[in-house]
């Protein structure tokens, strides 16, 4: 029986750009972009554990605010429960602790980077929402 893993995910929206992050090259999806996170600890809500990691990850304070979507993707080393949410940045600018990279993309674009697949339908709805 494969792990299930609870992760919570931000889609931080800055002047109509859309923050993304690429992995590092160590540890599960080496390279892969995603929207910064990570797990929900216990007794803690997903928009609580978001705003910790967030502060964690990339040393910056985010408004967590409405649920882009709720994902399961099965990976080979876990099964991956994503929930992700819009935010504002609310202070700091985004410093690289555990990501090989971040950029700003406009919602068309987003698609043009190599996702990992639990964040691939929030990518869609996202550019679906912010273009149409």
């Amino acid at each position: 029986m494969k792990k299930q893993i609870s992760v919570v995910g931000a889609v931080i929206v800055r002047d109509g750009l859309i923050l993304c992050a690429q992995r590092g090259a160590q540890g599960n999806l080496p390279g892969m972009w995603e929207f910064p996170g990570g797990k929900i600890e216990p007794g803690e809500t997903p928009r609580d554990a978001l705003a910790r990691e967030i502060y964690e990850e990339l040393h910056c304070t985010v408004a967590v605010g409405e649920l882009v979507a709720t994902t399961t993707h099965e990976y080979d080393f876990a099964i991956i429960e994503l929930t992700t949410f819009y935010c504002e940045l609310l202070d700091g600018t985004p410093v690289l602790t555990e990501h090989e990279a971040v950029c700003w993309l406009p919602p068309e674009q987003l698609m043009m980077l190599e996702w990992a697949l639990a964040d691939v339908p929030a990518v869609q709805i996202i550019e679906k929402a912010m273009t149409s």
